[in-house]
Parts: C-alpha cells; structure tokens; sequence
C-alpha cells in the first residue's frame, strides 16, 4: 500500500527516528509499503520511514534496478568530496547544489537482521547520506548557509505556489 509522502513543514520530519528494535512481519510489511510508495512517487530513488509518518529507523532505495533496504543504519566512514544538485520527494521541484562526500561506508542491519557494510560513492554515496539524514531528522534546508537557505526556501514557496495555481479547482455555485 502506498503511502502519502510527507512534506517540508510536517513536524514529522524533523523528528529523529527510534531505533528498530525487533524485526518482524511489521517492518517487512513497512518495506513493502515503503516500496510502493517509492516507485508510485514515479522520481525517486529512496525513501526513508519519517517520509511517510513512520518514526523508525529504516530506508529503501532503487538504483539500477537493486531494491534493498536499511535497518539502524549509520555511516561510519566517509572521505572526499562531491557536489551535486540533490532532490527530495519530501521537498518536491526543488533541486539544489550540495556538497557532501563523495565516498561512505554504511552500516547497518537486513531484513533478516543481519549486519551489513555497503561501501559506496557518487550517487549511491550521497542517497545513504541523504535518507540517513532524514533518520536524525534533518532535511536539506539544515544543510544550507543562512543566505542559500533563504533563497532555497523563496524558491521552494514558488514551486508550491506555482502548483497550487496550476491544480484544477472545483466551484460550488448556488
């Protein structure tokens, strides 16, 4: 089942994520609707669980056509540095020029609760950082300059604007 992703402004999202503490038929089944919501958001690549209400510790993504997904998943090593114009779904339209490291190792636990290291770079490399932000409950707004954040926030309120207007609306007449 999909679910609505969440959108700047929620206070969902910048509430830090709780640890899973027990891996069940619960989170499996919070995977799969994590995957739904994914691939019917028809733009993204990853989805952490605070972008659709759920306060745990958990993402999925898709590249290339590799499901998988995270549990408690930290990064425990990063080198380098990479800018890139970054997206995200609980942002919508708005793309902006980020730099963060181009290189992280990431840990974690699987859908069996096995612990897992995934070594990644480029766009991969910055989705972990990404959603993992999402986990503590940052967005890219907290990662901006006072002066880049004013700026991304006019054009975000644009955006939303600019859809708004372009939304069909229905009148009652009397």
């Amino acid at each position: 089942m999909a679910y609505e992703i969440r959108t700047f402004g929620d206070p969902v999202l910048k509430t830090p994520a709780a640890a899973i503490t027990q891996i069940d038929g619960k989170v499996a089944r919070l995977v799969d609707d994590m995957f739904d919501t994914l691939y019917a958001s028809d733009s993204g690549i990853g989805l952490a669980a605070p972008q659709i209400g759920v306060q745990k510790q958990i993402f999925v993504w898709e590249i290339d056509d590799e499901a998988m997904v995270i549990i408690n998943p930290e990064i425990v090593e990063s080198r380098g540095e990479w800018v890139y114009d970054e997206g995200c779904l609980s942002i919508p339209g708005l793309y902006v020029e980020m730099l963060r490291p181009n290189e992280v190792l990431m840990r974690g636990l699987d859908l069996d609760g096995n612990e897992i290291e995934i070594e990644a770079s480029e766009l991969m490399g910055r989705l972990f950082q990404h959603e993992l932000d999402h986990l503590n409950g940052m967005l890219m707004f907290d990662r901006m300059t006072p002066d880049q954040r004013k700026e991304a926030l006019a054009e975000y309120r644009r955006i939303v604007d600019e859809q708004a207007a372009a939304k069909p609306r229905r009148l009652k007449l009397k």
